[in-house]
């Protein structure tokens, strides 16, 4: 009989940002943005902190 696998192969997944405040927080602390602009973001990029850096990254090298 062969053994059972576990439902969770403990696999490090993507971590997801949510409309949540300690993320609206950290969106606000490190690139200097409104509450509002950092909700936005988060609504508008499904949650991905990896496409949300990116745009504000384009957006400030382009910005200066």
């Amino acid at each position: 009989m062969p053994d059972k696998k576990p439902k969770n192969d403990n696999r490090q997944r993507p971590r997801e940002l949510s409309d949540d405040d300690r993320e609206i927080q950290y969106l606000m602390m490190k690139y200097d943005l409104s509450p509002n602009r950092a909700r936005d973001l988060i609504y508008k990029h499904g949650g991905s902190r990896k496409r949300i850096e990116a745009e504000l990254e384009n957006t400030v090298k382009f910005g200066e």
